[in-house]
């Protein structure tokens, strides 16, 4: 009555240049979608100024606001990286599955 429950390992499954690709394109759509939220964000602040005489308020809304546009840009910058990653590994996989010699 001692049975081990059987744990299934994960084997990892080599990366090929079709799935860097296709991680490359959703990254980039990613990337590109965080982009526009930024410009949009950047535009909806710009135009509505701060209506106010408290010297405070007026830092505390510019700290805010550079916040809020600098955290979408570093997700921006994030995903971007990562799309380049990507499209560099697919281009080291094809140089080294082309240079790689056929076995028989």
């Amino acid at each position: 009555m001692n049975q081990t429950p059987q744990t299934d390992t994960p084997t990892q499954v080599p990366p090929t240049p079709l799935r860097c690709i296709t991680g490359a394109a959703m990254s980039g759509g990613l990337g590109y979608a965080l982009y526009q939220l930024m410009i949009s964000i950047a535009i909806t602040f710009a135009k509505k100024p701060v209506h106010s005489d408290n010297q405070l308020v007026i830092n505390l809304t510019s700290a805010v606001r550079t916040l809020v546009v600098g955290v979408v840009a570093l997700g921006t910058a994030i995903f971007g990286i990562v799309t380049i990653g990507l499209l560099a590994l697919a281009v080291q996989l094809l140089i080294q599955q082309l240079t790689k010699p056929k076995s028989n």
